[in-house]
């Protein structure tokens, strides 16, 4: 699969309509935009599909409640309508979940109660359901549980939650669908130009080490929390003059910090962030920080101030405090926001901004997921009046992405995310009992998926089956790390790769995977007074 578009790469001389930088939510929701209009499109990532913010978030396809609060009504009028079109377009990545919010004061019931119901009807005809009041007794009903004590009632109301490195795999699906082209283990090292204008790359295959030449009519800059070090490859902006990073991390925790399908959201801790815990693939994911960084990383750590945060704030609206091994994987993302001066990156909004340089170079950054449709939709309009392009309207609206079925909701969640796929998938095990066995006893992964990954998702390492193809790293990360010799095994059979590949691999997962465990010296937490919750 990879093989072949890079012979495609290598062969053709016309110049492709469309090349996007970039593999993550941004880059995807451009290049099948753009896919979709009839433009020959191409994609190419330096890492996996997938790996950098775009498969860290807080698994929500959401409005986004405290940007209501800031009054960026815009911003969330726009994702509450592009959550609905979501849930419409990828049925089996997107669902409806029940949130509750509780209340410490009994002021705090009309006041979250208007501003959820407000928060509902600003989504119109793509409401996912009415919120309403609720009574102490059936607050804790729902959330049993949290602490008991000073909760005077709830608020109870609806989002959407996905999965989102699936949601990538499925654009990226949806991309070669259309008749595009991705590729991943493909850097940019170089902008090509002709008369002062951007007309390609040069590009290096990482895992061949092969520089070739690309040419293109137009290309997009969607690189996320790199994007200014394309930018500077165009003779730009170095670091920091555009985007001002912010990190978020994620605990999980086992279901039993938050039995049944209700999601619980603190809409300003004592610090003014906003705090969920959340049902998700079996576990409890709770997040997240908002921490002002001034490095990109490929792997960003939890600083000791944000595992102080989650760990108190566990403690407070649980009572009870988690141990290292009660945390299964601990997970850190950054945040592409536009900089604005004197503003915290609290603060920043989330919307996206397009430049388009002299040369030619159209980048996009800033966004969330939730609206990963409509930014595509806007670079796109930008990229073909760059590129001289025919005139075409966007479809993406109503377009149904890879997997789409009527009938995933009976699934399991984990298999779910497959749709339409998931007979072939599990036909795998037919032609292959073995492939029917667990990846770990401790995860709902199968060793068919493995399979699946490298065949079908050009999956090309142990990490990009573990982390992003199936979720185990995300969910519990010491069953991953056990589980990572067998599927190194199978996917170095798979991939036709040497032993010497496999060994290096593996270590290179690990090392990697490392970071996703903490100990017990990780976790001290600052005195808090737990009386003290959220009003």
């Amino acid at each position: 699969m990879r093989t072949e578009i890079l012979k495609r790469l290598g062969t053709e001389s016309g110049p492709w309509d469309v090349l996007v930088i970039g593999g993550g939510a941004t880059g995807l929701g451009a290049a099948v935009d753009a896919a979709s209009r009839g433009y020959r499109t191409l994609l190419v990532e330096r890492a996996d599909f997938g790996k950098g913010t775009s498969s860290r978030s807080t698994k929500l396809a959401h409005g986004g409640v405290r940007y209501l609060e800031q009054l960026n009504l815009t911003l969330v009028l726009e994702a509450l309508r592009e959550r609905g079109h979501l849930l419409r377009n990828a049925p089996h990545l997107v669902h409806d979940l029940s949130f509750v919010v509780p209340a410490y004061q009994y002021s705090a019931l009309p006041y979250y109660g208007i501003g959820l119901k407000v928060y509902e009807w600003l989504s119109g005809k793509l409401s996912l359901g009415r919120s309403e009041l609720l009574s102490r007794e059936s607050t804790l009903q729902r959330l049993p549980s949290i602490a008991a004590e000073g909760v005077r009632g709830g608020i109870l109301y609806h989002d959407g939650q996905f999965d989102d490195a699936r949601l990538a795999v499925a654009l990226l699906r949806t991309l070669e669908d259309l008749g595009g082209a991705a590729v991943n283990y493909v850097e940019a090292v170089a902008l090509l130009k002709e008369g002062g204008k951007i007309s390609g790359i040069t590009a290096r295959d990482l895992e061949g080490d092969a520089l070739f030449d690309i040419r293109a009519k137009v290309v997009i800059n969607a690189c996320g929390v790199h994007v200014e070090e394309t930018l500077t490859l165009d003779g730009g902006g170095g670091p920091g003059s555009l985007l001002a990073l912010s990190q978020g991390t994620h605990f999980v925790l086992p279901r039993s910090f938050l039995p049944g399908d209700t999601a619980l959201m603190i809409p300003k801790t004592a610090d003014g962030r906003v705090l969920f815990a959340i049902p998700w693939h079996g576990v409890t994911v709770v997040g997240t920080t908002d921490e002002p960084v001034n490095r990109v990383t490929d792997e960003p750590r939890s600083l000791r101030a944000e595992r102080e945060f989650l760990l108190n704030h566990i403690t407070r609206y649980f009572d009870r405090t988690p141990s290292a091994a009660e945390i299964l994987s601990v997970w850190s993302g950054l945040r592409p926001l536009v900089r604005k001066s004197g503003v915290k990156t609290s603060k920043l909004s989330r919307d996206h901004t397009i430049l388009v340089s002299q040369s030619g170079l159209v980048t996009v950054t800033g966004g969330k997921w939730t609206t990963y449709r409509r930014m595509g939709q806007d670079t796109i309009d930008h990229a073909a009046e760059v590129g001289s392009l025919p005139k075409r309207p966007s479809r993406t609206l109503q377009l149904k992405l890879h997997g789409w079925t009527e009938n995933s909701g009976a699934e399991p969640e984990w298999e779910r995310v497959y749709g339409a796929d998931l007979a072939a998938v599990r036909g795998l095990s037919a032609e292959r009992p073995e492939l029917d066995a667990p990846i770990h006893p401790r995860l709902p992964f199968k060793m068919r998926e493995v399979v699946w990954a490298a065949r079908h998702e050009m999956a090309r390492t142990v990490e990009d089956v573990l982390a992003r193809r199936t979720r185990a790293l995300f969910l519990d990360a010491r069953a991953a790390i056990e589980a990572a010799p067998a599927v190194a095994d199978l996917l170095a059979g798979e991939s036709n790769r040497s032993e010497a590949w496999k060994i290096n691999d593996l270590k290179r997962f690990l090392e990697t995977a490392k970071g996703y465990v903490l100990e017990e010296c990780d976790l001290k937490p600052s005195p808090v007074n737990y009386s003290a919750r959220s009003r």
